[in-house]
């Protein structure tokens, strides 16, 4: 499980390969999974309690404006690019 690379900066789990931390790292989301855990309710929630309490981020004008150009575009009026980044799917 540890690399032995004498690389001193790395302790627990940041110190194992990469297979190893992915599989922790699955089993973890798993487990988070059977317990019953919806992490976009929680999500949810919190942005409504924000919203209650006054500490939420209000969006200017200019925000809004931009938001659709963050996101990469809408593709309905394009079925060839939504048919291209379908096919290319999901990237890291």
């Amino acid at each position: 499980m540890m690399n032995n690379n004498n690389n001193d900066d790395k302790r627990g789990l940041a110190s194992a390969d990469q297979q190893t931390r992915e599989r922790v790292a699955h089993e973890g989301g798993e487990a988070r999974k059977d317990q019953g855990a919806d992490y976009s309710k929680m999500g949810q929630k919190g942005g409504q309690a924000a919203q209650q309490s006054g500490n939420a981020h209000q969006l200017t004008d200019e925000e809004r404006s931009e938001g659709g150009s963050h996101s990469g575009g809408n593709f309905a009026n394009d079925p060839q690019r939504a048919s291209e980044a379908g096919k290319k799917g999901g990237s890291r």
